[in-house]
């Protein structure tokens, strides 16, 4: 969809609000009343918790409960195991991760010990006074040391393995069994933290009467955390309101309900008080989920055309100490993924959830897709130096024809759409390949450690593939956008208004959009995965138009004029023959002022469902310096050419390509 305002690269209406301090962060809520909770944590990796002994703390004026493990309901004791669908072949290990560490703690940070204390300062300062007599154990952190020697994480999983999937397509032995070439090679991506620029928190409000439960706090929607608590409680979901505010960053790490969250709920409910949790820096390295953390096993074969048969990818995930609701979707998304931008007719993958004692890990930014990427360009790399060829003239043999879509990969993933072979001469035409080659050549003559890489990625969006939305003409002919996706730095307040102001044939000025309030915004999925415009863009339009539908059954009341003889104008319903008409400003005070059980509310509803996975696609080239003697990478030029379909705002786009690109540069170089 194209029009007035889509397209146009728009500034974010959102950040004078947010950059001049307006904004209202999850710790800028006023709480009157509140009392405060701060986690006892666990000092070690892995140990048997033998006593927890609260005298002290609780000794101290304004400290009022010290809660363990055995103080919480036995369903407000542990996480829910899984929240993703998952296929029916994924075997997960029942060992979901525990609010509160009972017998064991498993990871150093894991809370074992709530306080609750009149002030945030109090409540930290009684952590440090709770005695902890802890029995250390042995604790095992690399992946493969726990999966042949290292002690058991779990008795309930002695190999340590918390989940594993496998799945194959093609005659992949014959494949192998045939081919003039194998190229082995084995991988590691280390863990990530995504520090948020905004740290975790939640503030949880009992109603009067102990029937309702409201819980703020920084997520990435809504929708998850009121569904996780409603079903830990066992209460319906319409007396769980969950609201998110302002939210000052996630790529990922602020999906779904926390353990802290549970605690604060519980001990509003207990109290009977508003109970706030804010994290500390430290404490968000120390127990936020972490992102990556994986090694794999890979082998790729190859006829002497150069021309890929087969793949085998063998993926070890580091999971951590438990297997939280989402942790097992990194993997599968890197292995659904695994045959990348090429045509591979064979093709082999298995997974291995791993357990060790660290923080649990999850998603984060990409979620699997830049660890697919990375593992295959990787393997064409070390194909193309086998065999001695080009590595552009390996990837033209194998990429995938523009012809071929919808093409579905021999692991059964279909891609819907794509150019690859577009994008690597277009890549190849901006950073002068050719050019560079010669210059590297030139340089690294004159000792100089100069070199030129590049590669071809899909990244599939629009998971968990349905989104709603609803619309409503409110005062002053002001359209309100209910979104269930919800703002946590990506922009929606100006690209929604800017759908909306096509569809409706508004200013963007006119439109309002309110997310984030469970009571408020209808059941939805959330913001996560590339898929706020993909799949919620789509259901705000399905609910403008039938906003709009709507607006003429009343436009035709007005008027006394058929609809079918009326016509939308720059905002306004018109007759088709000419005329003044109607404005959304006259529309609503009519539906305001004289409703009518005849006519509809001037409210539109729209949910989308995505037929499958949408994919993008992208060819990058880099050129770096390398100084021999310090280590130091220089990195000259950055070429990026990605195909994203219909862009909504270019420089909300641009923004996202700028911040993905210095993410990556961290995560190769310093992280």
């Amino acid at each position: 969809m194209t029009g007035t305002w889509v397209g146009r690269p728009e500034r974010r209406r959102e950040d004078r609000r947010l950059i001049t301090g307006h904004g209202a962060y999850l710790d800028d809520l006023p709480a009157p009343g509140a009392a405060f909770v701060a986690f006892v944590r666990s000092p070690v990796p892995h140990a048997r918790i033998r006593a927890v002994d609260p005298a002290r703390a609780l000794a101290v004026p304004g400290v009022h409960a010290v809660v363990t493990a055995a103080d919480l309901p036995p369903s407000l004791r542990h996480l829910p195991l899984s929240t993703i669908p998952l296929p029916p072949d994924f075997v997960v290990a029942p060992v979901p991760m525990p609010v509160l560490a009972g017998e064991e703690a498993r990871f150093q940070g894991e809370a074992v010990a709530a306080v609750l204390a009149e002030s945030r300062t109090l409540a930290e300062d009684a952590v440090d006074l709770v005695e902890l007599d802890l029995e250390p154990l042995p604790a095992v952190g690399g992946l493969r040391a726990a999966l042949s020697e290292g002690p058991a994480v779990h008795s309930t999983a002695p190999d340590n393995v918390l989940f594993h999937w496998r799945r194959s397509g093609g005659p992949v032995d014959e494949a192998f069994s045939a081919a003039d070439e194998v190229v082995s090679a084995s991988f590691s991506i280390p863990r990530l933290q995504a520090a948020p620029m905004e740290p975790r928190g939640c503030l949880a409000l009992v109603s009067q009467d102990g029937q309702q439960l409201t819980v703020w706090c920084s997520s990435q929607d809504p929708h998850r955390p009121r569904v996780q608590l409603a079903q830990l409680l066992g209460w319906e979901q319409e007396r769980v309101q969950v609201v998110v505010p302002d939210v000052g960053g996630a790529f990922g790490s602020k999906g779904g309900l926390a353990p802290e969250h549970v605690v604060a709920a519980f001990l509003a409910l207990r109290s009977g008080r508003p109970v706030k949790w804010v994290e500390t820096r430290s404490e968000n390295f120390l127990a936020a989920y972490q992102g990556r953390g994986m090694d794999a096993d890979a082998e790729l074969c190859l006829g002497r055309d150069g021309v890929i048969r087969g793949l085998r990818l063998r993926l070890l995930a580091d999971a951590g100490a438990y297997h939280l609701g989402h942790t097992s979707v990194v993997s599968l998304t890197a292995t659904s993924l695994a045959t990348g931008a090429y045509r591979i007719p064979a093709a082999e993958v298995s997974v291995v959830g791993v357990a060790t004692n660290k923080v649990p890990t999850g998603p984060y930014r990409g979620a699997g897709r830049p660890e697919a990427a990375y593992f295959i360009e990787r393997l064409v790399d070390l194909a193309a130096a086998r065999l001695k060829l080009d590595p552009v003239e390996i990837r033209r043999r194998n990429l995938l024809a523009a012809s071929e879509f919808p093409y579905r990969t021999a692991l059964g993933t279909e891609y819907d759409s794509g150019d690859y072979r577009g994008l690597l001469d277009r890549a190849l035409e901006l950073s002068a390949w050719g050019d560079e080659l010669q210059r590297r050549d030139r340089e690294r003559s004159e000792g100089r450690l100069r070199g030129v890489g590049l590669a071809v990625a899909v990244e599939s969006s629009g998971n968990s593939g349905w989104e709603t939305a609803a619309a409503v003409l409110g005062e002053a002919g002001k359209i309100v956008l209910l979104p269930g996706s919800s703002d946590h730095g990506q922009g929606h307040a100006t690209t929604f208004a800017q759908i909306a102001a096509d569809a409706m044939g508004v200013d963007p000025s006119r439109i309002e959009v309110r997310a984030g309030d469970s009571r408020e915004v209808p059941l939805g999925v959330g913001t996560f995965g590339s898929r706020s415009v993909t799949v919620g863009g789509s259901a705000v339009l399905l609910a403008l138009e039938e906003l709009r539908s709507r607006c003429l059954i009343w436009a035709a009341h007005l008027l006394d004029i058929p609809e079918e003889r009326l016509e939308w104008r720059e905002g306004r319903v018109v007759p088709s023959a000419g005329g003044e008409g109607v404005g959304l400003r006259e529309l609503a005070a009519a539906a305001r002022e004289g409703a009518r059980d005849d006519l509809p509310e001037l409210r539109g509803d729209g949910r989308f469902t995505l037929p499958g996975l949408a994919f993008g696609s992208s060819a990058c080239v880099a050129t770096v310096e390398l100084d021999p003697e310090t280590g130091w990478v220089e990195v000259d030029r950055l070429v990026a050419v990605d195909d994203a379909g219909t862009v909504v705002n270019p420089l909300l786009a641009e923004g996202q390509v700028i911040g993905s690109t210095v993410q990556g540069l961290a995560v190769a170089l310093f992280e």
